[in-house]
This record gives C-alpha cells, sequence and structure tokens, in this order.
C-alpha cells in the first residue's frame, strides 16, 4: 500500500500541534506583558492622584495662604 505523503497524515498533525502549542505560549506571554502594564499604569495613576492631592492641600489647606 501507498503512503499519502507526510503532510497529509502524521505530518500535519505534528504541525498542527506544534502551531497550537506556538499560540498558547505567546498568549501566555501576551497575558504577562499586560499584567506588567497594567501594574505600571496603576502606579502611575497612584503617583499621579497623589500629586494632586498634595497639590490641592498646600493650595487650600495652608497656614499661611498666599495672597
Amino acid at each position: 500500500m501507498h503512503q499519502p505523503g507526510v503532510f497529509y497524515g502524521g505530518g500535519f498533525v505534528l504541525l498542527t500541534f506544534i502551531r497550537w502549542l506556538i499560540s498558547i505560549g505567546l498568549g501566555i506571554y501576551g497575558f504577562f506583558l499586560f499584567v506588567k502594564l497594567a501594574r505600571r499604569g496603576i502606579e502611575a495613576l497612584d503617583l499621579y492622584i497623589y500629586a494632586k492631592n498634595r497639590e490641592i492641600r498646600d493650595h487650600y489647606e495652608s497656614v499661611h495662604p498666599k495672597e
């Protein structure tokens, strides 16, 4: 009996499995990068809020008003 070829049978399944593994790996890596970006964004937002609150506090609740 004649073999149908490497891409028709087992070889195609192997390439599909490798492609699936690569896509899973890239998905995990992308999620990791997204989490890093989100954490940096949260820290930047916290610093911005702290600076704005401090600016407002210094301006309106100062013992020595600036006139």
